[in-house]
């Protein structure tokens, strides 16, 4: 069925030159799921250590190119599997909109790749080489989440993997690179996070249920259901707050890092904007909202890290 997709499809004779064509299918909504959790951890080394500001900057470029390297892969396995269309929502549209020749985006992705595999090798040679391997497997997940026989992106595991790789580990090596070890701390810290960086892609999912599902998906919001999934969500952000308050209450946070209360309502924008929507261009704002809460929520919480740090 992907096959007759595919050659179903027709490429638009838009021209592909432009700033903004590129920067489009970087989708950079979707970048502050990399930088939010390289500051988060590099905040949360400063407690224990000075911060090598070369070893932050190299760690923070390798995080972006390697988001962006997996949106441009999730953009050519797309329109292969016939599954983007010059309407689809939410896509960079590079290849049906664009015209760009889908080898030149997956060719761009692995010199993305490429790149972030040198600035791996100079953080490792300046912290630990077992990062080169943490570091490959990141990319490996970058690159099957959409490519390979059975893309991730498919299955009900995207929001684990997303929020694991992208979240939980993204700030353990900026945190780890910075004090050479792993705390319980930093762990607890990088839950909300994790969890967080997941919404994101379940805001997605939710978004193209429907789409996916007549191309036999089988993601997390088609096994729930759009209201079990817009629930589902809710659920994501009422743990993410209600964990750092714990953690403040009982001391492993501080009480600066309540600072993140301030973005509950971009979050309850979040969950309000599925509701009663039918159409994904409908549900784009609460896609949004949802990254700009990982965005305010982590940043929020790096401020409040910082303000403990000095009084």
């Amino acid at each position: 069925m992907h096959t007759e997709l595919q050659t179903n499809q027709k490429l638009s004779k838009k021209p592909s030159n432009g700033f903004q064509v590129w920067w489009r299918l970087m989708r950079p909504h979707t970048l502050t799921a990399s930088f939010v959790p390289v500051i988060l951890g590099t905040v949360l080394a400063l407690i224990d250590t000075s911060i090598n500001i070369a070893l932050f900057v190299t760690m923070l470029l390798a995080c972006l190119l390697i988001q962006a390297a997996t949106n441009m892969i999730n953009e050519y396995f797309d329109y292969k599997r016939g599954l983007d269309t010059a309407e689809s929502v939410g896509i960079g549209g590079t290849i049906v909109r664009d015209g760009v020749k889908p080898k030149v985006i997956l060719n761009l992705a692995f010199a993305f790749f490429g790149v972030a595999t040198l600035l791996g090798v100079y953080i490792s040679m300046n912290s630990s080489w077992w990062l080169a391997l943490v570091g490959t497997i990141c990319m490996a997940v970058g690159y099957l989440y959409t490519g390979g026989p059975l893309p991730i992106s498919s299955t009900p595991l995207g929001e684990l993997a997303s929020g694991f790789f992208m979240g939980l580990i993204i700030i353990l090596i900026s945190f780890f690179i910075q004090t050479g070890t792993i705390t319980s701390t930093s762990v607890l810290i990088s839950i909300p996070i994790m969890i967080l960086v997941g919404a994101i892609n379940m805001s997605n999912n939710i978004r193209d249920l429907d789409g996916d599902k007549k191309n036999g998906r089988r993601t997390l919001p088609i096994l729930l259901g759009k209201d079990k999934s817009i629930k589902f969500l809710a659920g994501l952000f009422i743990i993410s707050y209600i964990w750092i308050i714990v953690l403040a209450f009982i001391g492993i946070a501080s009480f600066w890092s309540l600072l993140v209360l301030v973005s509950v309502p971009k979050a309850v924008q979040a969950v309000t904007g599925f509701i009663g929507k039918t159409e994904p261009i409908q549900m784009m704002p609460a896609m949004k909202a949802t990254a700009q809460t990982n965005t305010f929520f982590g940043f929020l919480l790096s401020i409040g890290i910082f303000i403990d740090y000095f009084f």
